[in-house]
């Protein structure tokens, strides 16, 4: 199995910052001393199962970001290159032309989720190679709910609502729900999402923008080409930074790793490997 990784990073994400520390663009956001997308990238560097990462940002910014960050990338063997201006899916089919020969499978991971763990990234590459497509997901645990997109909280407003608290109200408002959806068989799903190369290829080669719409992500396209998609264990802790929150989180997970990485290196240099004796 030879896999190439695709990192879609072309959204813009400008400006992020968090408790005053601000970045040129979210994926270059610094999270325990290390920008996202290089904490993104560790996860596959050094997998004997990865033969290429392709990392895609926004067109207008690549030059830019390679000025940056092109040594780095260079010495990771990652291949950096513009992707869409507008949507993920475009960034995606743009990479896929740059998928090696070699290759026999894709991985495509968001790369503003360093969070994954090697488990969730070892169990989804473990069963691409006995199917065809394969995502991580975990089951629905709370009441789900579909709402109006009208706000129809309480029909009161307060003409001195819009002098002293300008902008949405998000606290004062409220949508009508209409129904309870059953959860049953409901996933949240994550990435990194992975397909045979011909499979995910073929099915991007029949997207454009006329048909586009409902789009989510890879496994959409896969499954609106007719294939079969299945779904292993996901990880609670794959997050995806999105908002300021999201780093803050982040931030203590990677903590939390790092110690528990640190506990472990000192046990096996204490005690040593029962291999050794």
């Amino acid at each position: 199995m030879n896999t190439t990784v695709i990192l879609p990073a072309a959204g813009l994400g400008s400006r992020f910052a968090v408790d005053g520390r601000a970045s040129a663009s979210k994926i270059e956001f610094e999270l325990r001393h290390k920008p996202v997308f290089l904490r993104t990238i560790e996860l596959f560097h050094g997998r004997a199962d990865v033969g290429q990462i392709i990392l895609a940002v926004h067109p207008k910014k690549l030059d830019d970001f390679k000025f940056r960050w092109a040594d780095q990338l260079g010495f990771l063997g990652v291949k950096l290159i513009g992707g869409g201006e507008a949507e993920r899916w475009q960034t995606v089919q743009l990479a896929l032309d740059h998928v090696t020969d070699e290759a026999t499978h894709v991985a495509v991971h968001d790369a503003a989720r360093p969070c994954a763990s090697h488990e969730v990234v070892g169990r989804v590459f473990e069963a691409t190679e006995r199917l065809s497509a394969v995502v991580p997901g975990l089951p629905m645990g709370d009441t789900v709910k579909r709402a109006d997109d009208v706000d129809d909280s309480t029909g009161h407003h307060d003409p001195l609502d819009a002098i002293f608290e300008p902008g949405d109200n998000a606290a004062g408002s409220a949508k009508r729900i209409s129904e309870t959806v059953p959860r049953n068989g409901l996933y949240r799903v994550q990435t990194p999402q992975a397909f045979e190369k011909q499979l995910i290829t073929e099915a991007y080669q029949g997207i454009d923008a006329s048909n586009a719409t409902g789009i989510t992500d890879d496994a959409s396209v896969a499954e609106r080409a007719g294939h079969k998609v299945f779904i292993v264990e996901g990880d609670p802790l794959n997050l995806k930074l999105t908002h300021p929150a999201d780093a803050e989180l982040m931030e203590a997970v990677l903590r939390m790793r790092e110690e528990k990485d640190t506990k472990q290196a000192a046990v096996k240099q204490l005690f040593g490997d029962d291999d050794d004796e």
